[in-house]
């Protein structure tokens, strides 16, 4: 059982590779949980729709989009409907029998609301702001999953969740499916990119320990520092090795059996 994340510019750019790349696994056998991001697109519609996307940074640096009730309707219709099913369709093209859903079907990702959250302000001050829609995985059903899997080659999940008052929240992409790895004993994680790795000091580190990635963490920029955390926190419940490799080369699970890309481990 494998967990691939694929989002941003590795989706929009690539996504016909990974499909294929994905469906070739999952002929040979490999079960596959594909957790697919997609905030551009999210941006794009609510642009449409007169909406202006919100952003905010954590005081650890971290940029995420801030999701009020108007965005949130845009993000379940065009993650869990528009690009869920066209993720499915394309991987149905190249031979996978997939079937998608939201984190919020069956119960599969259930979350908490964050009820306040801390940003930095334009000015540079730290205070709090009231959390929208945007929860904290706190329990996946890994029956959901299993259930799924024993009837198609792959499962598409949308970062929805179904928060603790059966409302609908937006979750982070990079914790869905470390989440997901963790809750179904995956044997492996991989986050694909747009870029090699993650680069310290101009060169893409290559097998690291959990450790050694969180001593790192201060010299891994804002992009990369969340997708690392996650995969430290996956190796450290129990996932056999995370990788964080390009989403824009012909065949992006190759970095599941060649070294290529950052590997954590133990």
């Amino acid at each position: 059982m494998i967990v691939v994340k694929a989002g941003g510019r590795a989706l929009a750019q690539n996504l016909d590779n990974i499909a294929k790349s994905i469906a070739k696994r999952a002929s040979e056998g490999m079960r596959i949980i594909f957790v697919h991001g997609g905030g551009d697109l999210v941006s794009e519609y609510e642009r449409r729709m007169g909406i202006e996307p919100k952003f905010v940074v954590s005081p650890q640096g971290i940029r995420s989009r801030y999701t009020d009730e108007a965005e949130l309707e845009v993000f379940v219709m065009v993650m869990a409907g528009k690009l869920n099913k066209e993720i499915v369709s394309r991987l149905q093209r190249y031979g996978a029998n997939a079937i998608g859903i939201s984190g919020a079907d069956g119960g599969f990702l259930k979350a908490e609301r964050k009820k306040k959250i801390v940003i930095v302000d334009e000015r540079g001050r730290a205070r709090a702001i009231p959390g929208g829609y945007t929860g904290r995985i706190i329990e996946v059903n890994a029956s959901v999953a299993e259930n799924l899997l024993n009837s198609f080659q792959v499962l598409v999940v949308a970062p929805i969740a179904l928060g603790t008052e059966y409302e609908l929240l937006n979750i982070d992409a990079d914790q869905a499916a470390a989440k997901i790895s963790m809750g179904i004993k995956a044997e492996k994680l991989l986050i694909l990119t747009d870029v090699e790795g993650v680069i310290v000091d101009g060169g893409v580190l290559g097998s690291i320990s959990v450790d050694e990635a969180e001593k790192l963490q201060p010299k891994i920029g804002t992009g990369m520092n969340r997708k690392v955390m996650m995969c430290c926190e996956a190796v450290r419940s129990g996932v056999e090795e995370a990788i964080i490799s390009t989403g824009l080369i012909d065949d992006p699970l190759e970095a599941l059996e060649r070294e290529i890309g950052t590997r954590i481990k133990t």
